[in-house]
Parts: C-alpha cells; sequence; structure tokens
C-alpha cells in the first residue's frame, strides 16, 4: 500500500511548514501558508543534425524555486522590532526581499499517510515576487512569494 504525503492542513506538528533563517540565527517560522509549489526544472539544449530525422536533446542545469500564497502576518512579514538584529524574524520576509539577503530554507512537506514522518526539502536562496494585495472579496491581505533556490535541494 502506497505511503501518501499528507500536508494535513490544521494538525500541528504534521502539517506542511517553512522555516527561514539568515546564517546560522534562529529560524522564523512562516505562518498562514495557503499553497506551495516546489519547482525542480531542468533546463534542455537541443540541437538538430543533419543525419537525423528529430532533434536531440540533453539535460542541462536546473533552475529550482519555491512558489506559495501566504495571507500576511504583521510580524512575519515586516519582522519583529525587538528580536535580535540581523535575524529573519527581526526583518521578517519583507525585509529580507529588500535587502536581498541569502535565506536558509526548511519546507517540511508534511506527515505520511500511514503517521510515519515525512520528508525536508531544505536549501539557499533568495526572497522573491512579494505582490501583497488586498480586496473586497480577499479582505485580508494575501501575497505570492518565491524562493528562488541558489543551487540544489537537499533532502533529509
Amino acid at each position: 500500500m502506497a505511503n501518501y504525503i499528507y500536508p494535513a492542513p490544521g494538525v500541528p506538528t504534521v502539517q506542511a511548514t517553512l522555516s527561514l533563517a539568515i546564517g546560522g540565527t534562529t529560524a522564523l517560522d512562516i505562518p498562514s501558508l495557503q499553497d506551495i509549489t516546489v519547482n525542480a526544472s531542468n533546463d534542455v539544449f537541443t540541437w538538430t543534425q543533419l543525419d537525423q530525422q528529430s532533434k536531440k536533446q540533453i539535460a542541462t542545469t536546473a533552475t529550482n524555486s519555491l512558489s506559495m500564497n501566504l495571507v500576511l502576518d504583521q510580524l512575519s512579514f515586516f519582522g519583529d522590532s525587538t528580536a535580535t538584529a540581523g535575524t529573519a524574524a527581526n526583518k521578517g520576509i519583507f525585509g529580507m526581499s529588500n535587502e536581498k539577503s541569502l535565506v536558509t530554507f526548511s519546507l517540511y512537506l508534511g506527515d505520511e499517510s500511514n503517521g510515519d514522518p515525512g520528508k525536508t526539502l531544505s536549501g539557499t536562496g533568495f526572497i522573491t515576487g512579494l505582490a501583497p494585495t488586498v480586496s473586497a472579496d480577499s479582505p485580508v491581505w494575501v501575497s505570492p512569494i518565491t524562493i528562488t533556490v541558489d543551487g540544489d535541494y537537499g533532502l533529509a
């Protein structure tokens, strides 16, 4: 029987969670995630040869990123002025993006459907793509967020 990755929305300690840190400082847990997309896209080099009917292709380096949407939380988005200076908690998501900080991320995908612990993707990258919006149909601020991964994903 298959053991599916089960992010268990609303169930503490087994749900999908994202943590961000700057250097070796204490991680900032990001609340209010609406969805998560893990991108692992290999580039492909394509060429044609005179002796072939079809194009030839070979995989090259990958472009990796995490994309999410989140409901904005004052402290996690703008930072906590009482937190230690220079930390993710102090800068917040907006500050880390604005200052182009290299962040360390850890994304726990959620437990397995049989209750066993799941996998965690980790790495370093830069926060991009912030675009907070609010409307009458969505009366709380919501923003996309992308973490453009610098290098490979780690898997634990």
